[in-house]
């Protein structure tokens, strides 16, 4: 490939790729030219029907379909603003989108169409006399509180001097009743074979009737994919760009099935029981929740959006039968009768018009109907187990058009990767176990002080903190054949929980899991792979492991499985089960979570549909709004988080506990603050990819030179100061090396004596597959010695050397100022583990290499683990690990950005 030149400076590259990471740095003086550039550019529109590479409407689609090109990449400059990297990538929309009818209602219409819809032609709170009679019963009908304590509420004598409509509970949820309703609750008995010890009821309400709540839901009319399209790396079409459910094969080709100008809809079904009752009892419940999958995944992940609905309280009940295994196969065909009943309107909408194929269970199934009959329940069972199926007779799913298992059952990383980790892979290698507790802990991370072995009530969370340091700590334990092994399925893990997946992507995949295959002879060579009363296993019996054959042609078929997390139901479970269940009596909990759920259900219309109509607020606005309430319980520690009132600063992103405080729109707009309101130098500014934020008020405001140098034991601190004042002046670029000769002396003239010094900096990432994304902000802390710390607490971090790279798309390679100490990288990664080994860096009299840079030259935390050997020292603490160790393991699985970029 022929050198490339700078349009700007003209400078020389080795490829195009190069020329625009030199031209996105905002010290290379030539970032002013691509801007005008895409400027000019951007007023070409992709295509002649100006769709600009959206999905095209219906009275703009051609017969042909659409190709939508994306030549550039978002991402944060260093002044705060968005840039691009260039990368294209091509997209082909189904050719026939469908189409929209104007006989359809909105979540307004249905609003207005309510039977009280003439009481708010002249008082839109109806039947509430005002909106601030409204949010004190909004308040009340949705603080938990029992009937008793709001009439104790109501009977105060500052609330009796209010003006209210209602002086009792039983008179606020009667006006709640008469709030405009969504889809209603039904309940059945259902028949049942055999006896049991209750009576079978199902709760119920209308699947079609959810999926046009969600579907008419205002928040999410920008949120959502209607046409199916193939996204490609290049304009050859050479690499499948696999994201949404809508990117896979199985949207495109449902959609080739049905009638031109139908819309597909993907309908998402969750079902799994959950406890209702703390500490004591056994009440059970057994939710089906209902989405769509339409819905962009990161705002179908965020809990806070609300985008699964209880659709069916399926019935637990105990059945009369001598065998326990039968009881669980009735209780089995049960849950798939009220299935049956459930889905029914779904599987009517399906079937007009589509034709239907067989599917391999359901030719199993015939035979075993063949040999057996389904009311002798055991033979039946022995029939179905032959071809290793549960002994259902007749499954939902049988007459529901184009529904075939091996499509609709996508793998979930929750289960089938973290579960099969904690069950299998740390128990062969629990020789490092003790390892956790020596690690230093890193801030926002959790840190095992008494290692994993007695862990109880291990959640999801909890598997992935162990994943981010086992492999590190396990490297020079363990033989080299299991580390392959382990280690392989770890490459696996992490390749496919990325958000962003091509055919290069997938081919890495399968060669992770080939290479666990070709390795795990070790594991069991070695007899660490053991069963109940420790006895050694000698085969590879695991489903959850046969399971990840299934994952790669899976996200062909329907997108990343990230999107199909159990962290968005489980959380879901908690509001629409337990929380429902807590304000009930404790008896009969099933039709009273129904209707708290309708009341609840009932008041979130009402308050949507008022916002709407009296503030006459946009969908956009609403988005907002729901941010700031999100917000409302959010703790700022104010050590670390100084943030303008005004400030839009808090995004919630899937996965997190907690919205993020976004440092790039807190850089942002300070810099566009007046010069008299604003600290000087800022304390919040971006570089490339990264936000830096430090507290308004120093650690320490006034301290000496040679004092500074003590109290952290740097003794070359007074020379590297004046060597970097040196390189300020005489360089004419800003990035800074590390190491080279001390040129100043110890008594170097300084023009200064005086230091103010921080403990602690916040970096802030954007997300490495989406640079729109804005990842949680990263403490490192530089704190010097004191109580536990006696050497100091000091992290780890990726610095830029070299002006010609751009974190992260570089990997490694070769204002606010901070002092460093350097580690050199092999060259070479470890065989068995695919980890860098670091070294400290010394001088030629023995201490070690340290300089001062520029704060701005960080660019990433990084987690660096002791090489503790085959035996770790005991003496070694979580406390003194760092410091007394010379060679380090560079763990890139603590972080899956730091992975994706030094995975490859």
């Amino acid at each position: 490939m022929p050198p490339a030149h700078c349009p700007s400076c003209g400078k020389e590259f080795a490829d195009h790729s190069s020329v625009a990471r030199h031209m996105s740095q905002p010290w290379s003086g030539c970032n002013t030219w691509l801007d005008e550039l895409i400027k000019f550019n951007s007023t070409f529109p992709p295509s002649e029907d100006g769709t600009g590479g959206q999905p095209p409407d219906s009275h703009h689609a051609s017969e042909q379909g659409e190709n939508s090109y994306h030549e550039q990449e978002e991402y944060f400059d260093g002044g705060g603003n968005w840039g691009t990297d260039c990368e294209a990538e091509v997209t082909d929309y189904f050719p026939e989108p469908p189409l929209a009818f104007e006989e359809g209602y909105t979540f307004l219409s249905l609003f207005d169409a309510d039977e009280n819809s003439v009481h708010c032609k002249t008082n839109l709170y109806y039947p509430f006399s005002s909106r601030r009679e409204w949010e004190i019963a909004s308040w009340l009908l949705r603080s938990g509180l029992s009937m008793g304590k709001i009439d104790s509420f109501l009977s105060l004598e500052m609330i009796n001097d209010l003006p209210l409509s209602f002086r009792s509970a039983k008179e606020l949820r009667g006006r709640a009743e008469m709030l405009p309703g969504g889809p209603r609750w039904k309940s059945q008995v259902i028949p049942t074979s055999h006896s049991t010890k209750t009576p079978v009821v199902l709760y119920w309400r209308d699947p079609l009737e959810c999926i046009a709540s969600i579907f008419n839901h205002p928040l999410f009319h920008n949120h959502i994919d209607l046409t199916p399209r193939k996204v490609y790396t290049t304009a050859q079409k050479l690499s499948w760009v696999y994201t949404e459910w809508m990117t896979g094969e199985h949207a495109w080709d449902m959609q080739s099935e049905l009638p031109r100008g139908a819309t597909l809809l993907g309908i998402i079904l969750s079902s799994d029981k959950t406890c209702i009752t703390a500490l004591t009892g056994d009440r059970v419940a057994h939710p089906l929740l209902i989405s769509l999958a339409n819905i962009h995944m990161n705002t179908r992940l965020k809990s806070s959006s609300n985008t699964f609905l209880l659709t069916a309280l399926l019935p637990v009940p105990k059945f009369v039968h001598r065998k326990k295994r039968m009881k669980g196969v009735l209780q089995d065909r049960l849950i798939h009768q009220c299935l049956d009943v459930v889905l029914e309107p779904l599987k009517s909408a399906a079937r007009l018009g589509i034709m239907m194929t067989k599917s391999t269970t359901l030719a199993q199934l015939d035979v075993v109907h063949s040999r057996a009959d389904p009311h002798n329940l055991e033979a039946f069972f022995c029939e179905a187990q032959k071809f290793r199926l549960n002994g259902i007779e007749k499954p939902f799913w049988s007459d529901w058009p184009l529904a075939e298992p091996s499509h609709f059952f996508t793998p979930e990383s929750l289960h089938h990767l973290h579960k099969q980790f904690y069950d299998h892979d740390v128990q062969w290698i629990t020789s490092t176990i003790f390892r956790f507790s020596i690690l230093q802990p890193t801030t926002g991370y959790r840190h095992f002080h008494g290692g994993i072995s007695k862990l109880k009530q291990v959640t999801g969370r909890c598997h992935r903190d162990i994943q981010r340091s086992i492999i590190a700590l396990s490297v020079d334990a363990m033989p080299p054949g299991i580390m392959i092994s382990v280690c392989a399925l770890m490459h696996f893990r992490y390749l496919v929980q990325s958000p962003r997946i091509d055919d290069n992507d997938l081919a890495r995949i399968s060669a992770a899991l080939d290479e666990f295959h070709a390795n795990k002879h070790a594991i069991i060579t070695a007899s660490i792979r053991r069963g109940k009363g420790n006895t050694a296993i000698n085969n590879w019996h695991i489903p959850k492991l046969e399971l990840m054959q299934n994952i790669v042609p899976s996200i062909r078929s329907s997108g990343v499985i990230g999107q199909w997390s159990a962290d968005a139901t489980e959380h879901a479970h908690i509001t629409e089960v337990k929380d429902p269940a807590r304000s009930t009596n404790n008896n009969n909990y099933d039709p009273q979570i129904c209707r708290f759920l309708d009341r609840t259900d009932k008041c979130n219309r009402f308050d949507l549909a008022t916002s709407l109509l009296d503030h006459k607020l946009s969908v956009e606005d609403l988005e907002v709004v729901q941010e700031e309430h999100e917000d409302e319980d959010t703790y700022i520690d104010v050590d670390t988080d100084i943030v303008p009132v005004d400030s839009p600063s808090k995004t919630q992103q899937p996965g997190q506990p907690r919205p993020v405080t976004d440092y790039f729109t807190i850089a942002k707009m300070l810099q566009h603050k007046e010069a008299e309101s604003k600290p000087v130098p800022l304390r919040s500014f971006i570089v490339g990819h990264t936000a830096l934020h430090l507290t308004y008020d120093p650690s320490i405001r006034n301290i000496s030179v040679d004092e500074t140098a003590i109290m952290f034991n740097l003794p070359d601190l007074h020379p590297a100061l004046a060597d970097f004042l040196h390189r300020e002046v005489t360089s004419g670029h800003r990035v800074h090396a590390i190491g080279g000769p001390r040129r100043a002396g110890p008594d170097a003239e300084l023009p200064f004596d005086k230091l103010q010094v921080w403990f602690k900096i916040c970096l802030q990432e954007t997300d490495f597959h989406d640079v729109r994304n804005i990842r949680p902000a990263q403490t490192l802390n530089c704190a010097p010695p004191s109580g536990l710390w006696t050497s100091g607490h000091y992290d780890t971090v990726i610095i830029q050397t070299n002006a010609e790279q751009s974190w992260p798309t570089s990997g490694l390679s070769d204002q606010f100022i901070t002092y460093i100490q350097r580690f050199d990288i092999s060259s070479e990664r470890d065989p068995a583990s695919q980890l860098h080994v670091l070294k400290r860096s010394k001088c030629s009299n023995g201490t070690r290499m340290g300089d001062i840079i520029p704060v701005s030259q960080l660019r990433a935390p990084v987690h660096l683990v002791p090489r503790f050997g085959a035996t770790a020292d005991m003496r070694f603490t979580a406390y003194n690990s760092m410091e007394h160790t010379t060679e380090f393991w560079l763990n890139y699985f603590w972080d899956k950005n730091i992975f994706f970029a030094l995975s490859v």
